[in-house]
């Protein structure tokens, strides 16, 4: 195999993670060379405003894509939550890896817990999603925006009057976190998780034949499942950081798919909730999307859209 160059975010996160999954190729790829060359991304250079106010799809990913086009990376190693659900011509997703926590983070000071916050608590978040379902079930509570690496968020927590902040599980595990600093993990009954949330997507061109023959000795075809029912809701919905939206999908024993999928107004009022089962992960994601439309979740979404 020859010599292959990652493209990464600068970030310490996708760093971690980058070099994390290089570690899990070079484990079935004996004497593989692997090189990182660290690229800045639209979203990396906007840290003053709610990625939500800047819009647009990709905003962590096209600097690197146009790399791969370029031929000056073989393979991209994101957070899948990063990637729009519609792959650039010539470009595709050569492998999805074992899927970290999925759920988020509850962070609070003294830990308490999340139903026990006084009214006027300030919760934390730069996620319109998470900020919508708090407020749903917690409407005395305040949701503060927050931006940052996770060093940074869990410094302004102690240091600012935040009362509590959400971050993905997945970040913080991976950058090696102690679980105890972790007042509870939220379920999908209290805060449904976004689509892709803990998997990572290795992108690369779709011609490459030999890197994709290697990619797929760390493939979980279980968790692409998982995720391609996520992701073809959020394609079919035309989803994107202005929207409140998620999804979560596992996998029984037997091969069934249980897909919850999710839309909301920023402030937590409507919601557009639907779970439903089956074996074909495309059909299930379209399936629930369909179900939402028909209860009028699309107008959230078109609303939102028109007006950002």
């Amino acid at each position: 195999m020859r010599k292959l160059i990652v493209g990464s975010r600068r970030s310490k996160l996708a760093l971690t993670q980058s070099k994390q999954f290089i570690e899990q190729l070079k484990s079935v790829s004996e004497g593989l060379e692997v090189e990182i060359k660290e690229i800045v991304t639209k979203g990396d250079q906007i840290v003053d405003r709610q990625l939500s106010k800047v819009g647009g799809k990709g905003l962590f990913v096209k600097e690197i894509e146009q790399a791969l086009y370029n031929h000056e990376i073989d393979l991209a190693i994101h957070s899948l939550k990063d990637v729009p659900s519609v792959m650039p011509e010539g470009l595709t997703l050569g492998c999805i890896p074992d899927r970290e926590n999925p759920f988020d983070a509850y962070i609070a000071i003294d830990h308490v817990p999340l139903d026990e916050l006084k009214p006027g608590s300030i919760v934390g978040t730069s996620s319109l999603r998470r900020g919508a379902q708090i407020l749903a079930k917690y409407p005395h509570l305040e949701i503060k925006w927050i931006r940052g690496n996770i060093d940074t968020r869990l410094q302004k927590l102690q240091d600012e009057d935040y009362d509590a902040i959400i971050l993905a599980a997945a970040g913080l595990k991976r950058m090696g976190w102690p679980s105890d600093m972790v007042t509870t993990y939220l379920q999908p009954d209290t805060l449904i998780p976004a689509i892709g949330q803990g998997a990572l997507g290795i992108e690369c061109r779709s011609d490459d034949t030999e890197l994709l023959e290697l990619l797929q000795k760390v493939h979980n075809a279980s968790v692409e499942r998982c995720v391609t029912s996520e992701r073809t809701f959020l394609k079919e919905m035309d989803g994107s950081c202005s929207v409140p939206i998620g999804g979560y999908a596992t996998e029984d024993d037997e091969g069934t798919i249980t897909f919850t999928g999710l839309i909301m107004t920023p402030d937590g009022k409507e919601r557009y909730e639907c779970t439903k089962e089956g074996t074909d992960p495309v059909a299930l994601g379209k399936a629930v999307s369909d179900e939402l439309k028909s209860q009028g979740a699309y107008e959230i979404i078109k609303n939102l859209n028109e007006n950002q």
